[in-house]
C-alpha cells in the first residue's frame, strides 16, 4: 500500500489518464472536459437571464458527476493519501526565486506570494485576481483548457489543440521571464 503514499511516475499516471479518453468516448460517447462546467452550471442557475447560457445544458450533466469526483478525489487524496515527503524543487528553480524575492519556498506555493494579506496589495490583486480573469478568458477564447486540449486534441489529433497547446505553454514560458519579475518587484 506504500505505492498509494507517493507520487507516481509518468509511465504510470501518463497511460491512466490517457486511457480515460477513449474509455469515455467508448463507454458513453463523451469527451473528458471540465472548462465548460461552470458554463453549465451557471446555465443552471439563470437559464433564461443571458444569451450564452441558453443552451441544452441538462444533456451533459454526467460532467456535473465528473467535476464533482475530481473535487472529491482531490479532497480523499490529499487528507488520506498525501505525500509525506518535502515537494521537490530544483536548485536552479531556488535561484530564481530568491533573485525575484521568494525566500520561503516551503510546501506548493510561495507563502510570501499566495497569502491573504497579499490579496489585498496591487500586486496580490494583479496576480489573484487578474491572473484568474485571464486563465478564465483564456480557456473561453481557445474553446478549452490545457488539459482538455492536450489530453483530449491532441489525442483526436486536432490542428487546433496542437496550436492551443503550444501556444498554452509558450505564454506560460514568455510570462514568467519577462512579466513575472516586474510583478513580482512591485
Amino acid at each position: 500500500m506504500e505505492f498509494l503514499y507517493k507520487p507516481w511516475p509518468w509511465y504510470v499516471a501518463g497511460p491512466i489518464i490517457g486511457l480515460c479518453v477513449p474509455a469515455l468516448l467508448l463507454l458513453g460517447n463523451k469527451q473528458l472536459g471540465v472548462s465548460s462546467t461552470l458554463r453549465q452550471i451557471c446555465a443552471g442557475c439563470f437559464p433564461a437571464n443571458i444569451p450564452f447560457l441558453r443552451y441544452e445544458w441538462k444533456k451533459d450533466t454526467w460532467n456535473l458527476f465528473f467535476v464533482s469526483g475530481i473535487l472529491l478525489g482531490g479532497f480523499i487524496g490529499g487528507y488520506f493519501f498525501a505525500n509525506p515527503m518535502p515537494t521537490g524543487i530544483s536548485e536552479n528553480t531556488v535561484s530564481l526565486l530568491k533573485e525575484q524575492g521568494i525566500t520561503d519556498i516551503r510546501g506548493l506555493l510561495p507563502s510570501q506570494v499566495f497569502n491573504w494579506p497579499s490579496l489585498l496589495s496591487w500586486k496580490g490583486f494583479l496576480m489573484m485576481v487578474g491572473g484568474g480573469f485571464m486563465v478564465g478568458f483564456g480557456t473561453r477564447y481557445a474553446r478549452g483548457c490545457t488539459s482538455g486540449h492536450g489530453i483530449v486534441g491532441l489525442s483526436a489529433l486536432q490542428w487546433p489543440s496542437l496550436v492551443a497547446t503550444v501556444s498554452f505553454f509558450l505564454g506560460g514560458i514568455l510570462f514568467s521571464h519577462f512579466v513575472l519579475p516586474y510583478i513580482l518587484a512591485l
